[in-house]
């Protein structure tokens, strides 16, 4: 919004330059609002706090459901816990963007409409196990098949009216860029739609999947909007893209400000996610947030990226599908002591604060690596 006002007033028709009010001509910079749009989703947030949470525990009464079959401690300590605290993360996150990122811009919709359209999905997820006290929601085929029709939109919408930059091959919309190879792109034509929903649904789900212990996905979630914000503002400025010799996307730098409110957001959101949790953000929130980073990897072309900045979660997603499989394919053997991976550890008697941690540490080691392709070519 208020980049809209700079806009306004610098077209030169109404009256002066942005630049005879201060804080119009600080909008202009990129950073400035990607700053602002962290600061804040943390303060609507903070302003939402215990009320919210009181709110949510008084209408969902056991609250989350615990698993039976899970760890045993699990059932005592995190139970009568409300959920979808993914309201307050999705309200931050929103109302940082609406307010600092350019709306006129075309990515920052299609992330928008992505994160928005998971989040009500999870929610309808989250009621359904809140209101029938188990932890079985929405059939896990339905919610796939929804999300990949959202996924797949995006990515149609993201090859269609995304810019195609100058200078860049005609192709870049529906192809696959890979990290360290300046010039390798594999032009997968339309069938990059069925590429970009896999990518968005994929990495949504893997989120979702780490989210069972206190605090454990809302970190690695900012630590990889944190990456993808530099990516973005990167991919999106022609003279850093020149220099990283990194395909210049026309516009995609404004997903900055929406990094920005992701991390505020997450931020917020954590001061009462922290051990011993208050509220879980449920699959309200980490639907939500995975298909955020999904649909910006799309967006800025580094998919592949994503699956190395986001390795901890594509872990987490491995560990379940290997233990399916294995389990189908031996008659009821197991690989781990239980999965996802994170309660493998907890199995084998690492604490919970000790797994949360340590898979924190991971997160930044592996976004560290992830944004060092930028200069490896």
């Amino acid at each position: 919004m208020f980049y809209l006002l700079y806009s306004y007033f610098a077209s030169g028709d109404h009256g002066g330059m942005p630049h005879y009010v201060p804080f119009l001509n600080l909008v202009r910079y990129l950073t400035f609002r990607t700053g602002m749009a962290l600061v804040t989703a943390q303060i609507v947030i903070g302003l939402m706090g215990s009320r919210f949470i009181d709110w949510m525990r008084a209408r969902q009464g056991r609250g989350q459901p615990i698993r039976k079959e899970g760890i045993e401690r699990h059932v005592i300590e995190k139970a009568g816990t409300p959920t979808m605290g993914g309201f307050m993360i999705l309200a931050g996150l929103l109302v940082g963007t609406l307010l600092w990122a350019d709306l006129q811009n075309i990515y920052v919709w299609v992330v928008m409409l992505v994160t928005l359209g998971y989040g009500v999905l999870g929610f309808l997820d989250d009621y359904a196990k809140v209101t029938k006290q188990t932890t079985a929601g929405v059939s896990s085929r339905a919610k796939l098949i929804i999300q990949f029709i959202i996924a797949g939109a995006a990515t149609v919408v993201l090859i269609r009216f995304g810019a195609h930059p100058p200078g860049e091959p005609p192709v870049l919309s529906t192809s696959v860029a890979f990290p360290v190879f300046k010039n390798l792109l594999v032009n997968l034509g339309w069938f990059y739609v069925a590429f970009g929903a896999v990518t968005i649904a994929g990495f949504s789900n893997a989120v979702n999947l780490t989210d069972g212990l206190d605090g454990l996905a809302i970190v690695p979630v900012m630590i990889a909007a944190a990456a993808f914000g530099v990516i973005a503002y990167v991919v999106g400025n022609f003279v850093f893209a020149q220099y990283l010799q990194v395909h210049f996307v026309t516009g995609v730098g404004e997903l900055a400000p929406f990094c920005g409110a992701m991390i505020g957001a997450g931020l917020g959101f954590l001061w009462y996610n922290a051990p011993p949790a208050k509220i879980f953000m449920g699959d309200t929130g980490s639907l939500a947030l995975g298909g955020a980073l999904g649909t910006m990897a799309v967006a800025a072309k580094h998919e592949i990226v994503l699956g190395i900045i986001g390795g901890l979660f594509v872990a987490e997603a491995l560990s379940v599908m290997i233990q399916v499989g294995y389990f189908k394919a031996t008659g009821g053997k197991r690989i781990f002591l239980m999965a996802p991976i994170h309660h493998h550890f907890e199995k084998l008697g690492w604490k919970e604060s000790t797994v949360v941690v340590r898979f924190w540490i991971i997160a930044f080691v592996l976004a560290l690596v992830g944004l060092a392709t930028l200069k490896l070519r």
